[in-house]
């Protein structure tokens, strides 16, 4: 089978850049969707759009087609190739407008959904006989099978209805990837979340995956959360024995974990060094980032090769690469006064997330100094620089390029900019 590959080139705000080359479950989207399709498919090409497609693409055979800005996971996918084949017509991936994670993660924020019905139709087509049949292709619905989870009580006025911070959790995940927030909900609620509810839900309706965790636990000496069946290590780490850890985790290669640091439900990359009294919960550490000491990152995203100082606290937030967050820097995730948390969309204009709390946003190349405290949903641009003054302490809107400090000491940061936003050069110098 083919895969066509259509490009969407529209940035995504704050990263100045598009989805497929931002990181989820540390990995480049791009490179989530090869490794998850390449057991269907046996070659690739990448379109700018569907007349492009129409124009080169006159072969009658087995096709699949979809937007480069597309999370799912691998149920989802097996699911929807085998169906189709099985009906061995042309259908288009569909959901039931009610789905409860559809309806209240993903379709908030997102504007490419098709509707027809009661009915969401997304930019996935299996096409039997090519790209010719892209117009008589009918909806596969799926089902997400969400189920609804929640993490910890809080008080009631946080969460009215119920009195707990829940969310709908499914085992056949996809996200349409137009804003920032739908990174932070592929990687951590459909991610790293999602697997966890998936492996507690096995252990306790299979009893033979129960009693492989418990035979492992009592083979290493070790307590049932934290046994290699659980908890995934890779070559030449180095693990202090007072680390706690706690699956399912997965720790790449070239690790150091020191003294004292709490791991929970987490995905930590290659080379990534996470040093003493840290601790970290439903968090993504993707390749080459450093967390000095007492560091702290809950339901947090941090792409590649970035630093988070000492005596910091993230809270559902999502950090872009290459970039620095000061000592002692507070990122809040709820709104005291009440109301919606609104945030930036593909279009600038400020949109309701549908989440009760949210942190904030940092782009690529960022450098904020120690000391700042970030309102929730505030989005810092990509190559801003933010130092910590009695004027600016407190970040209570979103930071764009222009108004990064480093314009007033240009002399003294001599670095180019490396993300500028569509139709901007790149390589100016700060």
């Amino acid at each position: 089978m083919r895969r066509i590959i259509l490009q969407e080139r529209e940035y995504i705000k704050p990263f100045n850049e598009p989805a497929r080359d931002l990181r989820v479950q540390n990995k480049p989207l791009w490179l989530w969707q090869r490794d998850l399709l390449v057991k269907y498919t046996t070659d690739e090409r990448e379109y700018k759009n569907w007349e492009e497609a129409h124009q080169r693409e006159t072969e009658p055979i087995e096709m699949l087609v979809h937007r480069d800005n597309l999370f799912f996971n691998e149920l989802l996918i097996d699911e929807f190739v085998e169906r189709a084949r099985q009906g061995k017509r042309p259908v288009r991936l569909a959901f039931r407008k009610d789905d409860k994670a559809i309806a209240q993660h993903v379709l908030p924020l997102t504007h490419s959904f098709f509707e027809q019905g009661d009915l969401l139709l997304a930019d996935m087509w299996y096409l039997p006989k090519g790209v010719a049949q892209s117009v008589e292709a009918r909806p596969l619905v799926i089902d997400t099978e969400s189920r609804e989870r929640g993490y910890y009580h809080i008080p009631p006025y946080m969460a009215t209805e119920f009195g707990d911070l829940v969310y709908q959790l499914p085992r056949k995940a996809f996200v349409l990837i137009e804003n920032w927030v739908h990174l932070f909900i592929a990687d951590i609620l459909f991610g790293v979340f999602a697997r966890g509810a998936n492996v507690e839900d096995q252990i306790n309706m299979d009893w033979r995956t129960k009693l492989k965790v418990l035979f492992r636990s009592v083979v290493e000496q070790r307590q049932v959360l934290s046994n290699s069946e659980l908890v995934k290590i890779g070559n030449n780490v180095n693990i202090d024995p007072s680390a706690v850890i706690h699956g399912p985790t997965t720790i790449g290669d070239n690790v150091t974990i020191g003294a004292g640091v709490v791991i929970d439900n987490c995905i930590i990359g290659n080379n990534v060094n996470i040093s003493q009294g840290c601790q970290l919960m439903l968090s993504v550490v993707s390749d080459g980032c450093f967390l000095p000491f007492r560091a702290a990152l809950f339901m947090t995203t941090m792409m590649e090769n970035t630093m988070v100082a000492q005596n910091t606290c993230l809270q559902l937030c999502v950090v872009g690469r290459d970039s620095f967050i000061g000592a002692g820097t507070t990122f809040t995730d709820f709104n005291v006064l009440g109301g919606p948390l609104r945030t930036l969309s593909q279009d600038n204009v400020l949109e309701e997330t549908n989440l009760l709390i949210l942190g904030g946003c940092v782009g690529h190349h960022c450098r904020l100094s120690s000391g700042l405290i970030i309102y929730p949903a505030r989005t810092i641009e990509s190559d801003v620089v933010l130092l910590a003054s009695p004027e600016r302490q407190y970040i209570t809107k979103n930071v764009s390029y222009e108004e990064s400090d480093h314009h007033k000491h240009k002399h003294k940061y001599p670095y180019p900019r490396l993300y500028p936003r569509k139709g901007e050069k790149t390589g100016e110098l700060f």
